[in-house]
């Protein structure tokens, strides 16, 4: 992993909704952390913090860095509860990580070279099937991203699940069928994506 984030939490004792809603009126959101063989702790973490950190695609598959009352542990994002109508955090849940025990982590995927497709360069358009996929490892090997790449994928061409490159110690879960679709580059309106952008302009020559 390229980047890790630091977390400051401080351990609460009060539960329940009235609780939470004091919580809340400081600027604080309440949590919980699980997992590692250890008993569930509430947590309770500044808002804003935790906002800034969202802001960070690769926070929400990397390992974090929790510091709760100074005591350090390694857990991972689980779980956000969001405001149905503001942009509010409500709850957020943490899960420990053990360097032998292996994870299941939605991370995204990363379309790289598109602008270079050779389909796109046809005329060609890409459609994204999905933008994300979950996947298993030890906590060493969790990926910020798994990458495809569009080079030289052209009009017509299709990249199922199983045709994902995993890195080493990266697997897939059962969660998606291995011949579901991830991207694929259709022919675009008007043509079948084998014009050139020379031919396209052409008229004919009167004689």
């Amino acid at each position: 992993m390229s980047e890790r984030f630091e977390i400051l939490a401080q351990a609460r004792g009060d539960a329940g909704t009235g609780a939470s809603r004091r919580l809340r009126r400081t600027g604080l959101i309440p949590g919980i952390v699980y997992g590692g063989g250890k008993a569930p702790e509430m947590i309770a973490l500044s808002h804003n913090d935790l906002l800034l950190n969202l802001e960070h695609e690769a926070f929400y598959s990397s390992l974090l860095d929790l510091k709760i009352d100074g005591e350090p542990t390694t857990v991972v994002l689980k779980d956000l509860q969001r405001h149905p109508a503001k942009p509010f955090i409500q709850h957020v849940d943490f899960q420990r990580t053990s360097q032998d025990e292996k994870l299941r982590m939605v991370v995204p995927i990363h379309f790289e070279n598109e602008a270079i497709c050779a389909g796109v360069k046809k005329r060609g358009k890409v459609s994204h099937n999905l933008t994300e996929i979950e996947v298993t490892c030890l906590p060493a090997d969790l990926p910020e991203f798994i990458a495809v790449d569009m080079t030289n994928l052209e009009v017509g061409a299709v990249v199922h699940v199983s045709d994902l490159v995993l890195p080493p110690g990266v697997e897939l879960t059962s969660a998606q069928e291995p011949g579901t679709p991830v991207v694929m580059v259709v022919a675009g309106f008007g043509g079948t994506g084998d014009a050139t952008g020379d031919d396209a302009g052409e008229d004919e020559s009167l004689d």
